[in-house]
């Protein structure tokens, strides 16, 4: 298995992250502001079985990709320095469905998903702001996709994204904080730091899920985990 994340992940996160599969650190330098130029949720969106990745993504980050066997799909918009340009394939997408500011979505992530539900929000960071556990079960820390998700059915938990970190910002988002594979919950800090922390861990554990926290502290965003079998 093939784990991407920030590089600046916390060093007990990291180690104990390679005791499930080969981790590819992500960084880039010069194409968008420092504090989220770390964050694979900004150049890089799990569609299914591929990865669709911005153009400007490094070469040596895409070769990395291609020598570990990743189906790449190559998206139609750099990321950029601002808004919508940092946003553009930070996109949630299941079996079921794609969810994210569809204004602002990258086109190659949009005809990826032809055959999905799509579901409009009005917070283009949507994957910093939402952890999908599976195709009906989601975990938030924006109130406008919290209300959205409700209105489309779905299950949804509200967390109060003000004691999350994230480096340049006044706080983090809970999606950018963790990362979902087979039916773990991985978390970059713990739960113990959240004031929803006792809540989250009863969503997950109800969901048939099982919370990893990674490392001790405030839950941090890197940018979020991507896990490709």
């Amino acid at each position: 298995m093939i784990i991407i994340a920030n590089k600046n992940i916390p060093e007990l996160a990291l180690k104990r992250l390679k005791e499930y599969g080969r981790v590819l650190t992500f960084e880039t330098t010069g194409l968008t502001y420092p504090s989220i130029s770390c964050h694979p949720d900004v150049f890089l969106c799990l569609s299914d079985d591929q990865l669709i990745i911005a153009p400007n993504t490094p070469d040596v980050f895409s070769k990395l990709l291609n020598e570990n066997k990743i189906r790449l799909l190559k998206g139609q918009s750099d990321v950029g320095y601002s808004y919508p340009e940092t946003a553009k394939y930070n996109a949630v997408i299941t079996k079921t469905h794609l969810i994210h500011n569809l204004e602002v979505t990258d086109n190659t992530i949009k005809e990826s998903c032809i055959d999905k539900g799509k579901i409009h929000v009005n917070q283009g960071y949507t994957r910093c702001n939402l952890l999908p556990i599976n195709n009906d079960n989601f975990i938030t820390s924006d109130e406008g996709i919290y209300h959205t998700l409700v209105t489309n059915k779905l299950n949804v938990l509200y967390v109060d994204p003000q004691e999350i970190l994230l480096p340049g910002f006044k706080n983090g988002f809970i999606g950018g904080a963790c990362g979902v594979y087979q039916n773990r919950i991985f978390i970059i800090g713990s739960l113990i730091n959240l004031s929803n922390g006792e809540q989250m861990a009863s969503f997950v554990k109800e969901a048939g899920y099982q919370v990893i926290e990674l490392c001790e502290g405030p839950l941090f965003d890197c940018g979020s985990l991507i896990f490709i079998d």
